[in-house]
Order: structure tokens, then sequence, then C-alpha cells
């Protein structure tokens, strides 16, 4: 049987037309087909929080190089040949610690005719004083001339200036000797020997034969601009900024942190003509030997401390055509304002406001992106960690 009821063709066609004239009728009045409710609308709902004053404080992340605290170079004081090499290349040594033994043949040699020289000049001495003394008693009886016991005497001043320049000479000639042995002037790391035993070696040589640093502690010199010095004396002077702690973390060069916090001793008393810098020194601890002379790091540095800073969260500013920074504000009356700020530096995952907002402002951090311009809104607080995302 047809679900249709029974009529006339052209009775059928109007039927049709009629159901579908109610049905829109009713569709137009609110009312679906179905009995559907239509979905109800209201207020968006914003995260906001409220705006307050905190203590922030200013770091500035500056590039720099490490260096050793003490960076020896050894070199040979004498001429010589290399007999032996007593150290392990990037071992430890300390201060005294034999490192070369030069062939010392030729320097002993030179001591003992040294010894030789200073016995005969004794002798002489000697025997000028007696001569001098007895001229001095004969002088007095008249038995010689005066001119003979000045001479008498003169000779004996003059042995005993020999004597003098005799062990000068065999101290020089013993110095040379011990400087056969060559050793650590400091302690610390030595690096790779440029030398093998056999290897002719000259006094103050322009290479040297291996040097020595010291690694723990160690320095890190990082730059910072004379401008950026000049600005930071500026707010310290006029009480915007108090004095930070010297207190520096690192960065290695692969973006990880170094485990130890390094300290700030001292700042240049000069800025580098060529690039308008001024070099900043920090003692850092380095007892695991982690940080390398020559290796790249960045230093950050607390230079001062705001104690009533407004930080803004980054998800809370939004950019307008122009490239404004702006924040949502809600009011007193519920509605929801864009409101152009002035921001500062970026502060991890905030933006420090200089302008535009004051503390107890409310701001929108999550949904004010569906809220047009003005229109009220729902507020809910938003969670300390959802603002800082």
């Amino acid at each position: 049987m047809s679900a249709f009821p029974t009529f006339p063709r052209s009775g059928r066609v109007w039927w049709v037309v009629s159901v579908l004239a109610v049905a829109a009728a009713l569709v137009a009045c609110g009312e679906p087909p179905g009995g559907a409710s239509p979905v109800p609308s209201g207020p968006t709902e914003v995260s906001v929080m409220t705006l307050q004053p905190q203590r922030a404080a200013l770091t500035t992340a500056l590039p720099g190089r490490v260096s050793a605290v003490v960076s020896a170079e050894v070199r040979p004081q004498i001429t010589g040949v290399v007999k032996q090499r007593v150290f392990v290349e990037g071992s430890h040594v300390k201060a005294g610690e034999l490192l070369y033994q030069i062939d010392s043949a030729s320097y002993r040699a030179a001591v003992a005719n040294a010894e030789a020289a200073l016995a005969k000049a004794e002798a002489s001495r000697d025997s000028a004083r007696l001569r001098a003394q007895r001229q001095r008693e004969l002088v007095q009886v008249q038995a010689v001339s005066r001119q003979d016991a000045e001479d008498a005497e003169a000779s004996w001043q003059q042995a005993e200036a020999d004597v003098a320049s005799a062990r000068a000479a065999l101290q020089t000639q013993r110095i040379n000797l011990d400087y056969t042995r060559i050793t650590a002037p400091v302690s610390g790391r030595v690096g790779r020997s440029s030398v093998t035993p056999g290897a002719l070696v000259t006094a103050n040589q322009a290479t040297a034969l291996a040097t020595i640093q010291q690694l723990d502690p160690i320095f890190v010199d990082v730059t910072q601009t004379s401008a950026d010095m000049l600005a930071l004396k500026r707010s310290l002077a006029a009480g915007d900024l108090k004095q930070g702690a010297t207190k520096v973390a690192l960065q290695l060069e692969d973006g990880s942190a170094y485990p130890e916090a390094g300290r700030l001793e001292f700042s240049e008393s000069q800025v580098d003509t060529t690039t308008g810098s001024v070099t900043l020194r920090v003692r850092v601890p380095n007892p695991r030997g982690d940080l390398l002379p020559g290796m790249y790091v960045r230093a950050v540095i607390e230079q001062g401390v705001l104690e009533q800073a407004l930080l803004v969260p980054q998800r809370a500013v939004a950019r307008d055509a122009s490239g404004q920074a702006m924040v949502s504000v809600l009011g007193d009356d519920g509605k929801l304002n864009p409101r152009p700020v002035t921001l500062g530096r970026e502060m991890g995952d905030q933006w420090l406001l200089t302008g535009g907002l004051k503390a107890g402002d409310r701001i929108a951090v999550e949904g004010q992106q569906k809220a047009a311009p003005g229109a009220v809104v729902k507020a809910r607080p938003v969670d300390a960690t959802v603002a800082q995302r």
C-alpha cells in the first residue's frame, strides 16, 4: 500500500507542497522539526588574572670565553740535549716536579772548573793577606817604605775581590747545572710535549716545551657593551634598581646549564676601542674539568633587582596590525577591551611591563580571542601555572 493518501495526480502534488510550507513555518518560528531545542547563547568565558607587583631579578646573558687562572709555558734556560721526559702528557703535576732532564755532563764540568778557580783565588787572597800584615808590622819600625805597605794592602783587597768574583762564577755554574733539571713552575694540568728525548733545546727559545694550566677554579671572560653598562649604572644611581647578586650562571655550548655557579670578580677599567665593550671576569669552580680554556659559554649575570615589577604572561599579549603590543583588560562593567602597553625585556615566559597598565588591573590570559572588543565576558580566575605557561 502507498504511504501517501490516494489522491489524483494534481491533488498529490498539492499535498506535498502544503507539508513543506508547514515545515518551513515551524523552522521560521524557532521550532525545528523533530522537537530539537535551540542552542542557548551567553557571555564568552575568559581566564583573568590580577596584576600584582613582585620582586624580579634583571639578568643579562653575555657571551664569554673560558681561560685558565694560571697558564705557564715551560721553556729551557740553558742549551743542551734532552735526555729524558719524565711527565705523562695531560696529567696533573705539582710545582717543582721534574719534567725534563737535560744532559748535564758539560755543566758538571763547568762547576768543577769554577770550584778550582775559587780555591785558587782563596789561596792567593790568603797569601796577600799575610804579606799585607807583615808589611804593616815592618813599616812601624821603618824596615820597609810606606809605599810598599800600601801596595801590599791593595794586593790583599784585590785578592778579596777575586775571591768574590770566583764565588759568583761558581754560583752561576751551579745555577746552570740546576737548570738541566726542568721542573714545573706551577701546579696544574700539563699539555702535550713539543720535544722528545734527543732533541736539542736552546736557552729561552721561542717554542715552549709544554704548557701547564690551572683549571680549578677557572676564569670566564665575558663582554658587555659600554652603553648597557652606563644604562645600568644610571638605573642603580636613580634607585630604579637595586644592586644584584654577584653569582653568575653559565650555559654551555650545547645549551645545557653548567651545575656550578660562578662569581663576578671585576670589570675591566677601560673600553675596547674596536668593539666598544667592557670585559667582565667571572671565577667559576671546575672540579670535574668540564670547562676548558678557549671554550665558548654564555654567562647569565644578575645585574639588578626590581622590587615592584609588573610581569605579564606572554600568552596575554597580542599585536595589532601596526605591531603595537595589546593586552585585553577586564573593566568593572564586565566588558573586555584591548589596551596598548609598553613592554620591556623578556623574562622567561613573561614580559616586563613598563607602561600602559597598573597594579590591580585585571587582564585576560586565555579565551580573549573569542570575545569581541567591548563584549561582556564571564571571568574566571586563572591558575598561576596556566598564566606562566
